[in-house]
Formats: structure tokens, sequence, C-alpha cells
């Protein structure tokens, strides 16, 4: 009996995992074909604000996204005794961990629905083409985070592998939107072809 349970995790870790890997690619698929697909509209509004208002809002609000992304990985590492000196973890921080993850979710809803309808995904331009990809990955890499955080059977580094990857392209995404913003309009690594595009185009 003993050795029967290890034998049976595998195969339930496996399927988890696959499953997880699926949704992400699922995602990742229907937002970019869908992103492709849409007919750029420059003049769609964020919160009543378009053009280089809706640009800048976009910026502040991804901003603080990454903010909260900082402290969901604070927290993580608070759940997970990895944070130096901590030996305990008091019961609100795995209830603050969810809240502050619903939250940015949320936050970056409206943000993503605005760059589709006003660019699409654009794949013209190192910077576009970088921040378009990260953007669809961040819904794959969401979603396949919700599915394995329901499996009880998942081995050690599978969450944290998870939600270090959003951790990071949401890194990505702010970095080759928020930052070019705020560093006029440039981004050091990748480079810019935007010329072509209204001005203030993130």
């Amino acid at each position: 009996m003993s050795h029967a349970r290890p034998a049976l995790r595998r195969p339930e870790a496996g399927l988890a995992l696959a499953l997880a890997f699926a949704a992400a690619a699922a995602v990742f698929v229907a937002v970019f074909l869908f992103g492709r697909a849409n007919t750029p509209d420059y003049t769609a509004a964020l919160f009543g604000r378009t053009g280089t208002d809706a640009v800048r809002l976009k910026a502040q609000l991804a901003t603080g996204c990454l903010g909260l992304a900082v402290l969901q990985l604070l927290l993580a590492l608070w759940m997970y005794r990895r944070l130096p000196g901590v030996r305990r973890v008091p019961g609100p921080v795995p209830v603050t961990h969810r809240i502050v993850g619903v939250v940015l979710f949320a936050l970056t809803v409206p943000i993503a629905v605005q760059c589709v309808q006003a660019y699409g995904v654009q794949l013209t331009g190192s910077r576009a083409a970088v921040h378009s990809i990260a953007g669809c990955f961040f819904y794959g890499a969401f979603a396949a985070k919700v599915l394995l955080v329901q499996s009880r059977r998942l081995p050690g580094w599978a969450l944290p592998l998870a939600g270090g990857a959003l951790v990071v392209v949401l890194v990505v995404v702010w970095y080759t939107s928020a930052l070019w913003y705020f560093n006029g309009d440039s981004v050091p690594v990748l480079s810019l072809e935007y010329r072509h595009l209204p001005p203030g185009q993130m």
C-alpha cells in the first residue's frame, strides 16, 4: 500500500501538467489570432481616454500591475518560507496572495482590451512584437496557473514555475510598454520602428 500511492501520483501529476500546458497554448493562440484578425481602431478609449491620454493611463496602470506582481512574488516567497528569517506564515498571507492575484488580473483586462481594440497584435518592429507576444503569453500562463492551483498532485516545482513565469512575462510587458512611454518612446536593447504609426501608440 505504501508503494502504490507514489506510483499513482505520477500519472495524475502528468495529466495536470498536460492540461495546464494545453490550456496555456489554447489561450495564447486564441488571443494571438484574435489580435491579428482585429482591425486596429486608434480611437479606442480606455476609461474614456483616447490617444496619448490613453497611452499615459495604460502606462500608469501597467506600473500598478507591476507593483502588484512584485507584492504577489513576495507573498508567495513568504508562503513557501523562502524569505530570509521567516519561520511562520500567518493565516492572512495566503488569502492576501489570492486577493492580490485577482485584483492584478482584473486590472490587466481593460488594458489588454484597449490594446487589442486599438492596435491588435503587432509583429512589425521588435518592441511591438515582444510586447504583443508577451501579452498573449501572460493570459496563457495565467490560465495554466489557475488549473495548476486546483491540483493536489503536482511536483513541487510546478506552481513556483508558473507563478515565476507570470511575474517575468509581466515585467516584459511593462518594459515594452510603460517603460517605453516613460522613457520617451524608447527602451534599451529593443529597436523601435514606429514612425509610420500615430504618435503615442503603445
